[in-house]
């Protein structure tokens, strides 16, 4: 979408009016009772009817529970870990690869960066390349230094775009793994097993609690799409107790 995915965030602070939206409060507590829930953070606590988590899984478990969670859900969350994974920019004058006939698309099997699309704006200036790297190579990767990084980084791109894709005028990378409040990307993970030992909690609410993410999805789980499809789910199931 045009401005990006933030837009929807924006768009929906705005609706809500900006003075509801509470930054900088990550939720520590959630406590219930037989007519309302709390969601206690560090400066702020908020009284409701009905809840909605939309974070991965293994996030969630992170919050203190009172009373506590079914232990069945409480194991799922120990059992979904989330990927690993490293996001990188490069920003040239130009999308020079298209004058040689190429859409910047690339999937490899070769890493560090296997995946990557044309990131520039419907203006066509400046010129930029997004790739991946995902995996073993974003373990490896994610502690070394930022121009460690980017070396490795623009070596793929060079690879797969010649040697102009090796000089950006800028390069920028995002480690997900070191951000504390996703802790990884792009969705949590389960090992064989865990959908058939823990899988009927993943959606199940919990009291008052609703869980949403796009970990719940039915469809597109990962995806912004699954994220929309959960909210929605959730939002139906918190207003059909109110």
């Amino acid at each position: 979408m045009t401005g990006g995915t933030q837009g929807i965030v924006v768009t929906m602070a705005d609706r809500l009016g900006r003075k509801r939206v509470l930054l900088n409060q990550p939720v520590r507590r959630v406590s219930q009772g037989a007519k309302s829930v709390y969601a206690y953070a560090d400066k702020a606590t908020v009284k409701a009817q009905q809840a909605i988590l939309a974070l991965p899984p293994h996030l969630a478990g992170r919050i203190v529970y009172e009373p506590g969670l079914p232990a069945v859900r409480d194991q799922l969350t120990q059992r979904m870990p989330i990927g690993s994974l490293i996001k990188t920019i490069a920003v040239y004058d130009t999308p020079f690869w298209r004058g040689q006939g190429l859409n910047g698309q690339v999937t490899s099997d070769t890493g560090p960066v296997t995946v990557m699309c044309d990131a520039s704006p419907a203006s066509g200036t400046p010129g930029v390349l997004l790739g991946f790297i995902d995996g073993d190579d974003a373990r490896a990767l994610s502690d070394q230094s930022d121009g460690s990084r980017a070396t490795a980084a623009l070596k793929s791109y060079a690879t797969y775009f010649g040697p102009q894709a090796a000089n950006p005028k800028a390069y920028f990378d995002q480690v997900w793994d070191k951000e504390i409040y996703t802790g990884g990307c792009p969705v949590g993970l389960m090992a064989p097993g865990v959908m058939l030992e823990y899988g009927q909690a993943l959606r199940a609410p919990v009291g008052r609690i609703h869980w949403a993410g796009t970990e719940t999805a039915t469809v597109w789980t990962g995806y912004m799409d699954g994220a929309i499809q959960a909210g929605r789910r959730a939002a139906t199931e918190a207003l059909a107790e109110l």
